[in-house]
């Protein structure tokens, strides 16, 4: 709090210490104002997955800009063409999300009136200065990949379309512009684009990934799967790819979670489950001070094995609450939260593996994009059922949506890829089916010796 005043809570006094309540630390969901404040925003410090994975050299000269634009967070990287070396990094969180979490939300207020396309472009020139000063004048491209509201957001292209059934996107076309149409500080003939989308909300961040992990060059079945606000899913290989959207929401971020954090400092990232409670861990090995998406599945998971929570997804402890750690708690309604998020992942493989005549056995490697991919303890992902696939064929592959667009900067092409085809799954007949079945927990055996 930089300017006001708020009563310090006994809530306050458990999660922060008597140096950071004196200037002013509170926690938000316990505080009610009364007259005007200042705030600071202490979760808006968070790490955000950049990627580093060495590309191809080109055969280009000069500087390009890779920016992954997410839902959530933004990252980008200034790159030598040449070499395809990382000159610089840059990240941010999209300024997007005062207007909602998730992009159905931001949808709505587009179509209320507000200008998110200019607000998104204003920031991002802010960031291409940042990343490039001293050498904004070398910069010869810049290459954007986001999924299909993101794209449509950042290029001022009608999202009316996207906010009601069938979800078609006004067009899924590659658009290029130049500096000047977007008051960007970099040189008039630098060729600005942003990537083409696959269909439906299956961007060119899925585009993107499928070229970084390859998918479309394996002779076996592969998948990617991104666990962001809006989870896609791609499967398929050389002779051609599926993929989908998946309405998993804010779950995954802890952004529906009524203790939920991003990954920032005081997070629970890590819970298991031993004879004497639940053990957690922070990012920044500090005092808790709410919980991120990696927190809450090994939670749950270690719940199930606890038998503190059913396959039903039923809490049966005393109070109907989950203790964490300190004054951090799990309720009923987070487990409903993480119980819809899994079971839109979850169900959207089935069905597309389905779509293809397999199954989760016929899977060589099943890829997870993203950071919430990247810090997930993929044991605990396979225990609430949000995978069907053993461990040995689960990789984390960090940021494959900014790694993609760095090989396409690079390269200066676009992406060789089989064909890939959009499929809608709610208009899949065993879709209803699948989400409810899927909505459960498996059973797990439970252990008498730890207690929660």
């Amino acid at each position: 709090m930089l300017a006001g005043s708020l009563p310090i809570t006994t809530e306050d006094e458990s999660v922060f210490s008597s140096d950071e309540l004196v200037v002013g630390w509170r926690l938000a969901c316990r505080a009610r104002a009364g007259s005007s404040l200042v705030l600071e925003c202490g979760q808006s410090e968070m790490n955000i997955l950049a990627d580093s994975s060495p590309v191809h050299p080109g055969r280009r000269t000069g500087l390009g800009i890779a920016i992954d634009l997410g839902t959530t967070t933004i990252a980008a990287q200034l790159i030598q063409l040449a070499t395809g070396e990382i000159l610089a990094v840059r990240t941010a969180l999209n300024q997007q999300v005062r207007f909602g979490s998730d992009i159905m939300t931001r949808i709505g207020a587009v179509i209320s009136g507000a200008d998110l396309t200019n607000l998104i472009r204003e920031q991002l020139a802010s960031l291409v200065a940042d990343i490039g000063q001293g050498r904004l004048e070398s910069i010869r491209e810049v290459v954007l990949v986001g999924n299909t509201v993101m794209h449509h957001l950042f290029c001022g292209i009608s999202i009316e379309p996207l906010s009601h059934a069938p979800f078609q996107p006004s067009t899924i076309d590659e658009q290029s512009f130049l500096p000047a149409a977007l008051g960007w500080p970099l040189p008039a003939n630098c060729t600005i684009r942003f990537a083409p989308c696959i269909g439906g909300f299956v961007g060119s961040d899925i585009l993107s990934g499928i070229f970084a992990t390859r998918v479309g060059n394996s002779d076996e079945l592969t998948a990617l799967i991104d666990l962001g606000t809006n989870g896609e899913i791609a499967v398929g290989n050389r002779l051609g790819i599926v993929c989908a959207s998946t309405a998993a929401g804010p779950a995954f971020e802890a952004g529906s979670i009524r203790m939920g954090m991003r990954a920032a400092p005081g997070a629970i990232a890590h819970v298991s489950a031993t004879p004497g409670g639940l053990q957690a861990s922070t990012i920044g090995d500090i005092a808790p001070r709410g919980i991120c998406g990696s927190g809450l599945v090994d939670s749950v998971a270690a719940g199930l094995r606890a038998g503190a929570v059913l396959p039903s997804g039923r809490l049966c402890t005393a109070d109907r609450t989950l203790p964490i750690a300190g004054p951090v708690v799990l309720y009923q309604s987070d487990i409903r939260e993480l119980q819809l998020a899994k079971a839109a992942i979850a169900s959207g493989l089935r069905l597309l593996l389905d779509h293809l005549g397999a199954s989760a056995d016929d899977l060589s490697c099943l890829h997870l994009a993203g950071a919430f991919g990247n810090y997930l303890h993929v044991e605990s992902a396979i225990a609430i059922g949000l995978f069907s696939v053993s461990a040995d064929r689960i990789h984390p592959a960090g940021n494959t949506a900014l790694r993609g667009a760095r090989m396409m900067l690079v390269s200066g092409d676009a992406p060789h890829l089989p064909p890939i085809r959009h499929v809608a799954l709610a208009s899949l007949p065993k879709f209803q089916d699948e989400f409810e079945r899927s909505i459960t927990f498996p059973s797990l055996t439970c252990s008498s010796s730890v207690v929660v």
